[in-house]
């Protein structure tokens, strides 16, 4: 995994993600914040702001789906990315991409990071928020920017609910450290360490974890009780890729979410709320994880399984 080094990229991984075998994953350095106040650094706007995004990532993956809870389409422009075969990390699918708000056509996502710091040492992730005004990258911290989107838009797009309400913030928040450690963090730690010790150490943290959340959802029809929340949006992204890629692609293979009554049904639920579906390419999500670019190294032949319908019917109207 390359990244930028003094502005310029490299193939040399000098930024370790990797401690005693143990994947770390690296806080993101990009915090900027865009606010409502219209006479702040980064003022909400219709059209300024644009998300990069790749249907292969779920860390991006939230994001793309606040952008649609909050009805944000006509608000905040979406550009997809991905990896390809000797390329320098994530790419565009088209060549010659123009970066909004200036006339630069580029190939890569990090010629747009140095657009805005030329000297800049950092990785390229997505998802990236991009300010076409002022021709720098805001923040590529996922959880940073679906509470933007989910507060700071509110005056440019329909009413929408609030998905971090004061009154469940501390709760939310409990709950978003307990699934980013034992579910997001963990699969990760089961796909991407480097000894036995580590994967057995994220392989039984993920199932404890799991086991967990079926319990929790055997009581109440969401994380944090009858309303969605921040908190499942958050989760949705790895549940909905457990079957197809992470069970098998990052040995994740005790149990699947459909052997889990209330998480699968739970899944279900949520895959179904309006315009969710539109905004989960399994299939593509496969590709960019199975292909030839992909994390998973393999021969690059994708899985045709397994075939899960998530549009069938669901238990979770019993909670109300």
């Amino acid at each position: 995994m390359g990244h930028l080094l003094n502005g310029a990229w490299t193939d040399t991984d000098t930024l370790v993600e990797n401690r005693d075998g143990m994947y770390v994953k690296k806080p993101s350095i990009f915090r900027d914040w865009v606010r409502a106040d219209p006479v702040g650094e980064f003022p909400a706007a219709r059209g300024r702001y644009h998300l990069y995004a790749a249907v292969s990532c779920p860390w991006a993956h939230r994001t793309v789906l606040f952008r649609a809870l909050k009805k944000l389409d006509s608000v905040v422009a979406l550009h997809q990315v991905e990896q390809a075969v000797a390329g320098q990390g994530w790419t565009f699918p088209e060549e010659g991409q123009v970066v909004p708000g200036t006339d630069r056509h580029v190939k890569y996502l990090h010629e747009i990071y140095t657009i805005g710091d030329p000297d800049v040492t950092t990785r390229v992730t997505v998802p990236t928020l991009w300010d076409a005004r002022t021709r720098r990258v805001v923040n590529n911290e996922s959880s940073e920017i679906i509470r933007m989107f989910n507060s700071e838009f509110t005056g440019l797009a329909e009413p929408t609910p609030d998905y971090y309400p004061v009154e469940l913030r501390a709760e939310i928040d409990a709950m978003n450290e307990f699934t980013l450690r034992g579910v997001n963090n963990a699969i990760n730690g089961c796909g991407r360490s480097s000894t036995q010790a580590a994967y057995n150490e994220s392989f039984h943290l993920l199932f404890q974890t799991l086991d967990a959340l079926e319990e929790i959802l055997g009581q109440r029809r969401y994380l944090c009780g009858p309303r969605q929340t921040e908190a499942d949006w958050r989760l949705f992204p790895n549940l909905i890729r457990f079957d197809p890629i992470s069970y098998q692609g990052y040995k994740c293979n005790l149990r699947r979410i459909e052997d889990y009554p209330n998480l699968s049904n739970y899944l279900r639920d949520l895959y179904q709320i309006p315009g969710i579906a539109e905004v989960c390419d399994i299939e593509g999500m496969k590709r960019g994880v199975f292909g030839p670019a992909g994390p998973i190294k393999s021969n690059g032949i994708i899985p045709l399984g397994p075939w899960i319908d998530h549009r069938r019917p669901h238990d979770r109207a019993r909670f109300g």
